[in-house]
Order: C-alpha cells, then structure tokens, then sequence
C-alpha cells in the first residue's frame, strides 16, 4: 500500500468516526416528556386552602417507595374537578373543616409500578399495614390492583376531612413498625384527619363506604365527605371511602402519562 493510499485511509477512517460521534446524538435523544393538556390545573392554584398530602410522592404508601411518575407532591387535576372541591371546601370550612388530598392525577406509569409490584409476591414490607389480611396473589382477582385507573383521565381524587386547626402530621420514616390500618385510630400510624373507621389505602372490605362495621363517629365521618363531595359532582366509589371521581369527566377515555410536576403544566401554576 502506497504513503498516499494509506493517508486517505487514515483520513476516512477519522471521518468516519467523526459522523458517528455526531450522529449518535441526534438518535439516542430522549422523546420529550408529555405535558398535561391546557384544562389540567394545580390544585393549588384554585384553592391553596386545600391541604395537600401525596402519599405517592414518598415512600408512605403500599409499594414502600416513591412511586414512578410522581417528581413533586403536587396535586393535579383537570380544572372542573379542582373547582369542585373548591365549592367543598369553601362549605367545610364553615363547618371547621378542611379537605385533604391524598393523590389526585396518576400517571400510566405509576399505575405501571403498582402492576410490577403487585406481581413480586416476594415484596411484602408493607403488608403489616396496606394489607394486612389480604394475601397479595389475590390483589388483581379482589381489584385493589389493576392496569389502567380513573386516576389516570384527571379528574379523580383521593382525599379526606381533617378538624381544623389542622395539627402536623408525624413523618413516615422506611423500617419503623407497621401497623394495621383497620387498629383503632390512636394505634394506627398518626394522621391529622378525622377517624374514618381505617387508614387511607386500605386493602380490606372495612374501606367500603358502608361497610356495616363502620359506625358511630367514623360512619358520620364518612357521610360527611361523601355527601358534601357528591352535592359539587362528585361520585364515590362504594369500595373505597376516600376515592371520588367528577362527573362528567371531562376526558373518559384517555389515559395520560405525562409527570406529577410543575413543569408538566407547561407555566401554569
């Protein structure tokens, strides 16, 4: 091989290796993340009197960690459901209440993680409390688990009534004892809501919102929030007492993906 021939060769070969460097990125760019659609809002900016507690958003929950998809405790719906709870909450604090909002808008891929692991069987560190009686091959077949929910179309929320003045809410530290969420309230992990007969996600029938074990006090509780919620367009759903939908929902077919975040709402607050 001739100097020349193997100077261009040489000069080819480092060309080559240029355009393969430069084009790597323009293939391996991450998609942009999905934004919410104009009519998804903050909670907050309707209503900033509403305590927000997003469960998901931390590592107090049934999976034991942060769940995928939720990088702020934010609590995001579409706009006719966020004023619905304003007109709820404007009645309840009249009454020396306040709503609490345990999660409100779920992105796919948290419901995602919720389906993995609910199938790693193996996974039972928070089982002393989330599910207690329930044995976690049973979770999909009794619906705690499922592959799409309503949280995902926007415009439902879990939530509770707290007495106000509202009191601080002792923080959940990962590896401290668990108890079960039917024990009675003051054994139970401490919540600054009122007593609604279990803690919030409970897989146990004693979650249904008549359940006939539930009464006294936590009955009343109960109604209290399913009545003022449903007189603003809010439908419960009879298997768990914190867990309401606004009717008609404004997307009923669709299921978004985009993050619990700030950004996602594209510079609305």
């Amino acid at each position: 091989m001739t100097r020349l021939s193997t100077t261009l060769r040489g000069l080819f070969t480092a060309f080559a290796a240029v355009l393969a460097v430069t084009a790597v990125p323009a293939t391996a760019q991450a998609r942009p993340e999905p934004r919410a659609p104009e009519d998804f809002v903050a909670l907050r900016s309707v209503d900033p009197t509403i305590i927000e507690e997003m469960r998901y958003a931390t590592a107090h929950n049934f999976v034991g960690e942060r769940v995928d998809g939720y990088r702020q405790p934010l609590c995001i719906l579409t706009r006719p459901a966020a004023e619905a709870l304003h007109r709820a909450q404007t009645r309840l604090l009249r009454e020396g209440y306040s709503l609490k909002v345990y999660d409100c808008y779920r992105p796919q891929r948290a419901v995602d993680h919720f389906v993995r692991w609910a199938e790693d069987l193996d996974d039972q560190k928070m089982k002393a409390e989330f599910y207690p009686e329930v044995d976690k091959t049973r979770l999909f077949a009794d619906g705690y688990i499922a592959e799409k929910s309503g949280h995902s179309r926007g415009s439902t929320v879990d939530l509770t009534l707290v007495r106000l003045p509202a009191q601080p809410t002792r923080p959940y530290h990962p590896g401290q004892t668990l108890v079960s969420c039917f024990a009675p309230q003051d054994e139970r992990f401490p919540d600054n809501s009122v007593d609604m007969g279990t803690g919030y996600d409970c897989f146990d029938t004693r979650s249904h919102t008549l359940d006939p074990r539930i009464q006294g006090a936590q009955h009343a509780n109960r109604m209290l929030l399913k009545d003022t919620l449903e007189d603003v367009g809010l439908v419960n759903l009879p298997e768990e007492w914190w867990h309401f939908t606004y009717r008609p929902e404004p997307h009923p077919d669709t299921y978004f993906d985009f993050p619990v975040s700030a950004k996602s709402l594209a510079g609305r607050r």
